[in-house]
């Protein structure tokens, strides 16, 4: 598309990036060739007056340093036409002129054609051809002498006064009359010798290259996003410590347990199967089900505004050449290296304090899968939602609803049983894990005190894991390709 509308209130570029970064990282997802990248990168700094800033971080920029910085946005397509909606709105004067002045010059100097939508008539000078909407028709189109002629006023600023002054009727009328009579514009060509010489045509990067232009653009912010590292850190590194501070009571009878069954039978007649035992059993369970709860909670944390809380940067950068598939993929790899390094460290440092039996290799990809399942679901949610805060509030309400509806804390009625479980992640989760432990006496001692319990199989339970995390995966790619300007 050659026709974008510039945002009016803000530029649209990642706080955290500098001002080069913000360019180039634009440059690289629509520009194919190097060279044409550099060149322009330098060409863009020039025009908006930021090659001085080039290294400040967008979030430590003015108002009128952040509108220059949007149009330079749109100027790395080099477009033909742009339409500026209230692009000065909220400047102060000298910023506001500022603005103009770099339009006006882009305009006469690089053969652009731009529409501007303002309220501010004190800098109608500025423009070469002026239309007056008044409740929604137009009342005028000329040239700034001509609108003083027609409105009858002595400048710009009592062009309201005149508008107020008579009926809507009146000024339709005193329009058709004077458009009847008025002879079509002719506009002298702009002086656009040159204009192109640096903003040679080029070839859009193929989704691989865009792919991982994404994939450094996200880490890049997530390590200069101090805050939000912390947090990661904090409930990757944080949560599986608090499993363990539930365990440490626990930890002696977990391994006096967590030894090979002979079978059911010779595990009854062997053992005194007391009380403890059962309890021992109980606590392994309810470990193994916090551990996935924990998480889900992850999960939320890193799907649910990964999408959303970006969606006008993207929809942007889309107009301009981005792909969705490569933006969606680039939020799937991501997300999904994230929360399978999470899953794998829970089980890691749970099992080896806890002295957990079973497989590493079953236990490993059980609570990778349910990490990874549960964060392409919210990111689904992300890509769905108009905001970022209505998909977190889901997230967190999808998350509420795992552990009574998962069938293992707190028993459901039969006939709701497989109505909800197939849609639990905490449930299969929580089976596919338990189950690694089968040839163990904690789970001979659980499956005797809760005989009526199914538990789905490693095998099983990680197929529907995958299922739910292809699911997640698809509706994320689909919520890519909506288009929500209104996010």
């Amino acid at each position: 598309m050659d026709t974008w509308p510039l945002p009016p209130q803000f530029s649209i570029a990642q706080p955290k990036l500098t001002v080069e970064e913000s360019l180039r990282y634009g440059l690289e997802l629509i520009v194919a060739d190097g060279s044409i990248q550099a060149e322009r990168l330098e060409y863009v700094l020039k025009v908006i007056g930021l090659a001085d800033h080039r290294h400040k971080r967008v979030e430590s920029l003015s108002g009128g340093q952040l509108r220059r910085l949007g149009l330079g946005l749109e100027l790395l397509a080099d477009p033909p036409t742009l339409i500026c909606d209230e692009v000065t709105s909220g400047l102060d004067p000298r910023s506001e002129n500022t603005i103009l002045e770099l339009l006006h010059g882009l305009a006469r100097e690089r053969g652009k054609t731009l529409l501007c939508i303002i309220h501010n008539l004190a800098n109608l000078n500025y423009f070469d051809w002026i239309t007056v909407l008044n409740a929604g028709e137009v009342v005028f189109q000329g040239t700034l002498p001509e609108l003083y002629a027609h409105f009858a006023i002595p400048d710009a600023l009592g062009l309201y006064n005149a508008l107020d002054a008579h009926p809507q009727s009146f000024w339709r009328e005193r329009w058709a009359q004077a458009a009847a009579a008025k002879p079509q514009p002719q506009f002298a060509p702009a002086d656009d010798s040159g204009a192109n010489q640096v903003l040679a045509d080029h070839s859009r990067p193929n989704l691989t290259n865009q792919l991982a232009t994404l994939l450094r653009r996200r880490l890049c912010l997530l390590f200069r996003d101090y805050g939000y590292l912390a947090m990661v850190m904090a409930i990757t590194f944080g949560f599986p410590v608090m499993v363990v501070i539930f365990a440490l009571d626990g930890l002696p009878q977990i391994s006096s347990l967590a030894l090979a069954s002979s079978g059911l039978e010779s595990f009854r007649a062997t053992i005194d199967y007391t009380r403890e035992a059962a309890q021992t059993a109980s606590l392994v369970t309810s470990l193994v089900m916090f551990q996935v709860i924990l998480l889900t909670l992850m999960g939320a944390n890193n799907g649910s505004r990964e999408i959303a809380g970006e969606r006008l940067l993207y929809e942007k950068e889309r107009l301009a050449g981005l792909r969705p598939g490569a933006y969606a993929g680039s939020k799937l790899i991501f997300t999904g290296i994230l929360a399978a390094f999470q899953g794998a460290w829970m089980t890691v440092f749970v099992k080896i304090i806890c002295v957990f039996p079973g497989p590493w290799e079953t236990q490993v990809i059980t609570l990778a899968l349910t990490s990874v399942a549960m964060t392409w679901v919210c990111l689904a949610f992300s890509a769905w939602m108009n905001s970022a805060d209505k998909a977190s509030t889901l997230s967190i309400y999808l998350v509420g609803f795992q552990l009574p509806l998962s069938g293992v804390v707190l028993a459901l009625p039969a006939y709701l049983v497989w109505v909800f479980r197939p849609f639990i992640n905490a449930y299969w989760g929580w089976a596919g894990y338990f189950s690694s432990m089968k040839e163990t006496r904690l789970y001979d001692a659980y499956t005797y005190t809760y005989p009526l319990t199914y538990i789905s199989g490693p095998l099983r339970s990680c197929c529907v894991l995958l299922i739910h995390a292809l699911i997640g995966s698809v509706l994320v790619w689909y919520g890519c390709r909506r288009r929500r300007w209104n996010a």
